[in-house]
């Protein structure tokens, strides 16, 4: 069977005289690399906006950096930015428009934030009823609900771009599943359709010849990277480097109090499932510890499908807390959505005193049978 995105599929259907919007990236293409809206508007369908989420649509803006508003240069629509001036399609700009259409890829991270701008685009189009139509991609990481890793995201407290509603951090589902998920539980009387993809996607993306990996992010840039995400994206909200402004983003992580030998000793002694790492040393060119000398470890996975990213940096940060006691500390990560960058640790985290409760050994990040519940109902 050929292996077809959820573009592909709405592509075999005829065009129709609808007026569409579109919300899409570079990184959204057809399975033979065709940009999506470049295929759109060939095929006939009638796309007279677009809208771009975080990282802009050539999906290469910096991480958290607010997005200008622009006109394509391949297709010359306009462009409005979901991370710029609104979260979402006006009012006035849905009037235009008999739906939307939604197709960008994902990583499979609650704090990735393609997810929330998909659930304020399906908020204003369920309040002007309008269709939404998501056009369904692979998660690269694996849709073995299985695999998932907690813990759920306290809402009360920790609600925030990076995670609006309780999901776990790897929710091992496509944007798909959790478009109808939340249309069911949230909101309510949203005209939605789901194109599905064809592709077998139960576990990590190991294997390039199946289907493309387009990196949906700058620092996103292959599927290893993906995997690791979910946890060394928790180094953001500590004085750690996850390291940005080196060529291996997430793949990587340091500082310059760290000695990377004892590091790799420590962390190889857990015993970790999947993963070993070795001592890494590298200087960033920004970021975090720009032009400073950092130790640290380089991730290598051994076994994507054993591989638990979040548990095994959750491990990781105890680890330097124990060899590094009074230097490991929170640091503030400003975006454009958190523009003072306090509290990204619980926000990445999803649970009130989240260093406290790492470094105590008393983060709960078993999700149990209770996810996996309720995400079956809509597969």
């Amino acid at each position: 069977m050929t292996p077809l995105f959820g573009i592909d599929q709405w592509l075999r259907r005829e065009a129709d005289d609808r007026r569409w919007g579109l919300v899409t990236n570079n990184a959204a293409t057809t399975i033979t690399g065709i940009l999506s809206r470049t295929a759109l508007l060939s095929a006939g369908w009638k796309v007279s906006l677009l809208f771009s989420p975080e990282h802009g649509l050539t999906a290469q803006g910096a991480d958290g950096e607010r997005q200008p508003d622009l006109r394509d240069p391949v297709t010359g629509l306009p462009v409005t930015s979901l991370y710029g001036n609104q979260w979402a399609p006006s009012p006035e700009q849905l009037e235009q428009l008999d739906g939307i259409l939604f197709d960008i890829p994902d990583v499979g991270s609650r704090f990735y934030t393609y997810l929330w701008t998909l659930t304020h685009v399906m908020e204003v189009c369920a309040a002007a009823r309008k269709e939404l139509v998501i056009l369904d991609r692979p998660n690269p990481i694996g849709q073995d609900l299985d695999l998932a890793e907690g813990p759920l995201l306290d809402e009360q407290h920790c609600s925030s771009f990076i995670g609006r509603w309780s999901i776990p951090i790897r929710h091992c589902c496509s944007l798909g599943e959790l478009g109808s998920f939340f249309a069911a539980t949230r909101v309510k009387g949203l005209n939605l359709t789901i194109i599905p993809h064809n592709i077998n996607d139960t576990l990590p993306l190991t294997d390039l010849s199946n289907w493309p990996f387009i990196p949906p992010s700058p620092a996103i840039t292959d599927p290893v990277t993906a995997l690791l995400y979910p946890g060394t994206c928790l180094f953001e909200g500590i004085n750690v480097s996850e390291g940005r402004g080196t060529t291996l983003p997430f793949r990587i992580i340091g500082a310059p109090f760290i000695n990377s030998t004892e590091l790799a000793n420590a962390i190889n002694g857990l015993t970790l499932p999947g993963t070993q790492c070795i001592p890494y040393s590298f200087r960033p060119e920004w970021g975090l510890y720009a032009k400073e000398w950092c130790e640290g470890v380089q991730w290598i996975v051994t076994d994507a499908t054993a591989f638990r990213p979040v548990n095994t940096m959750v491990q990781t940060i105890r680890v330097l807390h124990n060899l590094y006691p009074g230097l490991l500390k929170e640091r503030p990560y400003p975006t454009h959505a958190n523009p003072t960058g306090l509290s990204h640790l619980e926000r990445l985290v999803g649970v009130p005193y989240a260093f406290e409760k790492i470094i105590k050994g008393e983060l709960n990040i078993v999700v149990g049978e209770e996810w996996k519940k309720k995400i079956e109902a809509f597969r």
